[in-house]
């Protein structure tokens, strides 16, 4: 029994590393997501002026974001102008600063909440299935978080990619893709990956000790119903 007894302790023992490994890796790409997440928030990018035509003139560019609009003309400093109105904005933007807000304050609070749930911090001792369930919580809230950074971006670039090829709209009406768009398609891409760690790391840990699990009483049991079968 004392081989068994071993053979379960070291099983854990790996399972443990693995999950530790496996949940600061989904730290570390959850932290990347957010803060990428916030920078694509923050950055004017998001749609700039299109190069097309003989109208434009080209030594000046014009950035339009969730918060400002910015012209930088040559190699003259941007300057910048915080939008007056919300109501302003076009629908996608306006929808895009709520859910932008939304990913930033879910992949924060999922952030904070995995730490709780770590292997490697002391802040929920002795219950590892509470440990476990913390860190699924903080995964679906990080997911939720990619969920609202593709939404604001996809449907922005969707937007700047139809008008572009509209006929109706002039030229200088037209826009590109700013680097805002790629961020944030990024950034979620390291939330999804981040969120699905969290999860699925602890789904293989519970099976694991599924499979192990046994009664510490165990042996003295096979002990007692052999000294009763020798002793009859």
């Amino acid at each position: 029994m004392d081989s068994v007894y071993e053979e379960k302790k070291r099983v854990e023992k790996k399972a443990r590393s693995e999950a530790v490994c496996c949940e600061i890796i989904g730290l570390l790409l959850s932290l990347i997501g957010l803060i990428g997440t916030a920078a694509s928030t923050g950055m004017p990018m998001w749609r700039v002026t299109a190069f097309i035509g003989e109208n434009i003139i080209v030594f000046e560019t014009r950035y339009e974001g969730l918060w400002m609009n910015c012209f930088r003309q040559a190699n003259i400093r941007m300057q910048c102008k915080v939008y007056d109105s919300l109501l302003a904005l076009p629908p996608d933007l306006q929808a895009a600063r709520g859910l932008m807000c939304c990913a930033l304050a879910l992949g924060g609070v999922g952030l904070l909440i995995s730490i709780l749930g770590l292997q490697c911090t002391a802040c929920i001792r002795d219950n590892d299935r509470a440990k476990r369930t913390v860190l699924i919580v903080a995964g679906s809230m990080i997911l939720g978080a990619c969920v609202c950074v593709v939404i604001p971006v996809s449907w922005t670039g969707h937007t700047i990619i139809r008008d572009f090829y509209n006929p109706l709209l002039i030229d200088a009406q037209r826009r590109e893709l700013g680097e805002a768009l790629y961020i944030g398609w990024v950034s979620s891409a390291f939330l999804f990956a981040g969120g699905c760690m969290f999860c699925c790391c602890n789904v293989k840990e519970d099976k694991r000790q599924d499979k192990y699990m046994y009664s510490r009483n165990s042996p003295s049991q096979y002990m007692n119903r052999y000294v009763l079968t020798s002793t009859f």
